[in-house]
């Protein structure tokens, strides 16, 4: 029988967000876990993942629910090896936790979702004439993600706000932050947003608000 696969860019499982997935996706389809840093200690990962000076970088969980902040062209180099490894286990449809912008992971043959690739064309339907109000995890994503966005009408509106805490703003704040900027729908892109996070955000800006893995996995479940 064939498997889901999940590739985080951190440890998995992500209990975070893999009740989630499993909230619309039968319990009778076998899953497969994996993550990019899956086994490293902490001095491994600072060894290997490390951000340097003006390159792209992510967030993201560990098992003992710390966050960290990783190089992302490192990070997708390590990711191509992990995909291989759950294509050769029998994964048939395989999901990047992460809706970060990736430039070269592919499968031989299994069915390669990647958030980055279909949240905007969704949001940008979803949306339509509605200025986005969108939270990202860390302020050098504003620029470094923003790319991704172009098939939205109107130029989206920013705000940074991490989902596993450290300072910044809070979440609430990033969200009444762009309420009053004049944002009329929100977006949490991040896979680390869960639903008390939306709940959140919708409470502070009075608005709609779109959950990135939430909108992943209803579509995921269509396809598996």
């Amino acid at each position: 029988m064939s498997k889901f696969g999940t590739l985080t860019i951190g440890q998995a499982p992500r209990a975070d967000i893999t009740p989630i997935l499993d909230a619309v996706i039968g319990a009778d389809l076998p899953r497969r876990h994996a993550g990019v840093l899956d086994g490293l200690t902490p001095d491994e990962i600072a060894r290997d993942f490390a951000p340097r000076p003006g390159q792209a970088v992510l967030i993201t969980k560990l098992l003992d629910g710390s966050s960290v902040i990783i190089d992302r062209s490192r990070t997708e180099a390590a990711a191509r090896k992990k995909l291989a490894m759950l294509e050769a286990e029998g994964c048939s449809t395989i999901l990047m936790l992460c809706t970060g912008h990736f430039e070269t992971l592919a499968c031989d043959k299994a069915r390669l979702v990647e958030p980055d690739r279909v949240l905007p064309g969704t949001v940008a339907a979803l949306t339509q004439d509605a200025r986005l109000g969108i939270v990202v995890p860390l302020p050098e994503q504003i620029d470094s993600e923003a790319g991704k966005w172009a098939a939205l009408r109107h130029e989206p509106l920013y705000a940074a706000a991490s989902p596993y805490g450290g300072p910044g703003p809070t979440l609430a704040e990033a969200a009444r932050d762009l309420a009053q900027r004049g944002a009329q729908i929100l977006l949490l892109d991040c896979m680390g947003f869960v639903e008390s996070h939306r709940q959140q955000a919708s409470k502070a800006a009075g608005l709609p608000v779109i959950l990135s893995n939430s909108l992943i996995a209803k579509l995921v479940s269509e396809i598996v």
